[in-house]
């Protein structure tokens, strides 16, 4: 255990926080928020692979300087990111270097070779899960710390072998509870998508990837619709989200004969995220490939009932089942089955038809305070104790809700 130093500098190596909102870049973006309200006076160096630049009315402390990639050619990114860490690190000695990408681990591993800098890896799911470079599993096992966003996650990467029990730490994903509340169906969404206000309403808020698009689970809900409406005919599907899989979705559903009961809304502004929560009756997102799933906390705290899948990181934010519904993602007729049950009231778990409980339970687990909390404990374990002397941390929540 080092010394505490008086203004510790904190290096970061993110995708992006500026761009693209997906589970990475927010958790990203809580894991700086909360680092900075424990260590306002630290100075930052926040590496972005993807960003072409920070806006001119970013956040953050004044003290933090960004270093964006995302002008370069793809081909050059790598090696610039790679080169500006290395060289900068050297000469600056920062006290610690965390990537929330496993893939940026190899950066870190010959930071500490060449100037002694420990690092932590932030692993979330896929890019760990049966991991085979073994250049990336020698820098995995260097790292002063691997932080799991999730048990699931954690337990899965130790099954590998190749990790000590010792290195891994969980520092569950969190969410801004202020942004999510449970409200009526917004009528501007009923009139969008021409639905009633009683119309039973299944939502899944995720991205149409192809690479993914198998373990997503949002073409095993497609193929239970075809059910679920036999026996609830106004039942409608509302599939938030874009990406390159987008045409395979609408030929899967011409194929299903389901274009009257199904919209795929595409992109959605975060504004409208809330809303369409508050539009369903159900959020179903029967995943395996989820290292946790920071969507599910968001339904819960509209008060949603949700179905996911009981092979991956969304245990975790469903606490085993006791505030949602899991299933075996690859069988269709047992995914119908639950989406019935819950439409129907039917669902054996009376909490998913309690919105105030789901919400409340959701907040008491994975609150920002708790995150926060959490992460002072493990900046424990290396300098011996944390300070937490947020200047202004309703203006720093009020600030960062705009990156999230």
């Amino acid at each position: 255990m080092c010394k505490f130093p008086d203004f510790p500098h904190f290096y970061f190596i993110f995708p992006n926080v500026f761009g693209f909102k997906g589970g990475v870049q927010v958790y990203s973006t809580f894991l700086l928020e909360a680092l900075q309200n424990l260590y306002p006076q630290a100075r930052y160096d926040i590496f972005l692979k993807y960003d072409q630049r920070a806006p001119q009315d970013d956040p953050f402390l004044s003290q933090t300087q960004f270093h964006c990639f995302g002008r370069w050619h793809r081909l050059l990114q790598s090696l610039f990111l790679g080169l500006s860490i290395l060289v900068r690190g050297m000469w600056q000695q920062p006290q610690l270097l965390i990537t929330t990408h496993a893939n940026y681990s190899m950066v870190c591993y010959w930071l500490k070779r060449l100037a002694g800098v420990p690092y932590w890896v932030v692993i979330h799911g896929e890019e760990a899960w049966d991991l085979k470079n073994s250049r990336l599993q020698a820098a995995l096992r260097d790292a002063d710390k691997i932080v799991a966003v999730s048990r699931y996650t954690r337990d899965r990467v130790l099954a590998e072998g190749y990790l000590d029990p010792a290195q891994l730490s969980v520092l569950p994903n969190t969410f801004d509870a202020s942004r999510f509340r449970i409200a009526p169906k917004p009528q501007y969404l009923l009139e969008r998508y021409g639905l009633s206000p009683k119309q039973p309403v299944i939502l899944t808020v995720t991205r149409l990837g192809r690479s993914s698009a198998e373990g997503k689970g949002y073409r095993q809900v497609l193929e239970a619709l075809v059910r679920v409406r036999h026996e609830i005919p106004n039942v409608h599907y509302l599939l938030v989200g874009k990406g390159d899989d987008r045409d395979r979705v609408e030929s899967l559903i011409t194929r299903l004969d389901l274009t009257d009961c199904v919209t795929l809304t595409g992109f959605i502004p975060d504004t409208e995220l809330c809303d369409h929560y508050n539009l369903c009756d159900v959020f179903a997102l029967p995943s395996r490939i989820e290292g946790f799933g920071i969507v599910y906390l968001e339904a819960l705290a509209c008060g949603k009932p949700v179905l996911a899948g009981n092979d991956d990181g969304a245990v975790d934010p469903l606490d085993g089942g006791r505030l949602g519904v899991l299933v075996d993602p690859e069988r269709v007729e047992e995914i119908a089955r639950h989406l019935l049950d819950i439409l129907q009231g039917s669902c054996d778990n009376p909490t998913l038809y309690q919105p105030e409980r789901l919400r409340q339970n959701t907040i008491e687990r994975f609150a920002f305070s708790r995150f926060q909390g959490h992460l002072a404990g493990l900046m424990r374990s290396l300098w011996g104790r944390s300070e937490v002397r947020p200047s202004n941390p309703e203006q720093n929540a009020k600030f960062f809700a705009n990156f999230k």
